[in-house]
């Protein structure tokens, strides 16, 4: 390969695009990490399944769970069944279920191997609940399945909760139900509406401050059976407001995909320790697991400027994966898995592959390049000029 790929460019013309070609370190084996970190893993879906691929899953699991066997060699946990594995965008509860079990099984023969397990409603159509009780059974019909499986849970944002809820007081029985329940801590996520518009409003509040002030009620009231929670908003002064209040034993899990490296590696300032870092649950981390691991375990070591230097060149390519319309991100996320040779094709559950521009695509491949996050440059460009081919685009 020459290096060299004619890629289309934002004013719509045609450039010559010459790669770095340097990909980011990978760490050492055994390395350790001062933070725990998940990331959110995509689904391989299965492109030769006979379904109509807008209403049905259809999975490839020996490609998706050998995603997870890469990530947690690693050293990344895996948060399972996510809104990354298009859970609410193509991903039903039925085979979200089957995801987890799956990922469950594998991670018993894997030493140290984290999972997290999405738990939410999204079997209950919004349309179709009346009431809080019937979120808060739906909720319990997933808490139930997943720990029968021997799960970790994670509380996902509900699009049913949002329908019926007539305040924050509703929010607060329905999580008070659940965290009642449960037989081990769990993560709870906020997931603002640039990732789902449905939740707009979320903990019975458009206002930023008072959804806050209520889930941190919540998680007080509830402390001992809270990990953390993992926001989704995109805004890290909101994200280091809220984890100086958190309590004692509860962590931070950052989701904000446009500056999680300045808040992985923390101010250090707060009451606690907690309050002066986040751990990390990312989508972004699937998409640059190599350079993300190894970036962890420079942190571990001591080494925050070696961190910054590996992390800093991902922030733009991320913030262009999670460009708005936001939701679209995992388009992003399973190209860089094809474009790095882990998956064989580029195609995704309920037709995803198609929601982003083939400008948007190219500038994700020149920021891919510069980041060191294509781990087979050849391979990447090969791929990348088939993919253009197809949108008539021919490199000769």
């Amino acid at each position: 390969m020459s290096g060299r790929i004619l890629l289309p460019t934002q004013a719509g013309g045609l450039e010559t695009y010459a790669l770095r070609g340097v990909p980011a370190p990978r760490p050492a084996g055994g390395a350790a990490f001062n933070r725990i970190a998940y990331s959110a893993a995509h689904v391989v879906a299965d492109p030769l399944a006979v379904v109509d691929p807008w209403v049905e899953s259809a999975i490839d699991w020996d490609a998706t769970i050998g995603y997870r066997r890469h990530l947690w060699s690693l050293g990344l946990g895996v948060a399972e069944a996510m809104d990354t594995a298009q859970r609410g965008m193509g991903l039903d509860w039925a085979t979200s279920l089957e995801l987890i079990r799956r990922s469950l099984d594998a991670a018993r023969d894997v030493p140290g191997a984290r999972v997290a397990s999405g738990c939410g409603t999204d079997h209950l159509a919004p349309e179709a609940a009346r009431t809080v009780d019937d979120v808060i059974a739906a909720y319990e019909e997933q808490v139930g399945a997943i720990e029968a499986l021997g799960g970790k849970l994670i509380m996902m944002a509900s699009r049913a909760l949002v329908r019926v809820a007539r305040g924050p007081d509703d929010y607060a029985r329905v999580y008070g139900r659940i965290l009642e329940q449960v037989r081990e801590p769990v993560i709870l996520h906020w997931l603002g509406d640039m990732f789902d518009p449905q939740l707009r409003g979320y903990w019975g509040s458009e206002d930023i401050s008072r959804a806050m002030d209520t889930a941190l009620q919540v998680i007080a009231a509830h402390a001992g059976k809270v990990d953390g929670i993992k926001i989704s908003l995109l805004d890290k002064d909101r994200e280091i407001e809220m984890r100086r209040r958190l309590p004692a034993g509860v962590r931070m899990y950052t989701g904000d995909d446009f500056n999680y490296a300045e808040l992985i590696a923390g101010d250090g300032a707060g009451e606690l320790p907690t309050h002066g870092q986040s751990d990390a649950l990312l989508g972004i981390f699937d998409a640059i697991a190599p350079a993300a691991s190894a970036a962890l375990a420079a942190l571990g070591q001591g080494d925050t400027a070696r961190f910054h230097e590996i992390l800093a060149p991902t922030v733009p390519l991320s913030r262009h994966i999670f460009a708005a319309p936001t939701r679209f991100y995992k388009t992003g996320v399973v190209f860089m898995a094809w474009l790095n040779g882990r998956q064989s094709h580029f195609s995704m559950v309920g037709g995803q592959q198609s929601t982003r521009s083939v400008q948007h695509m190219a500038e994700l491949f020149r920021l891919a390049d510069q980041a060191g996050v294509l781990e087979q440059p050849d391979l990447a460009i090969e791929r990348m000029g088939q993919w253009l081919a197809v949108h008539g685009i021919h490199q000769s």
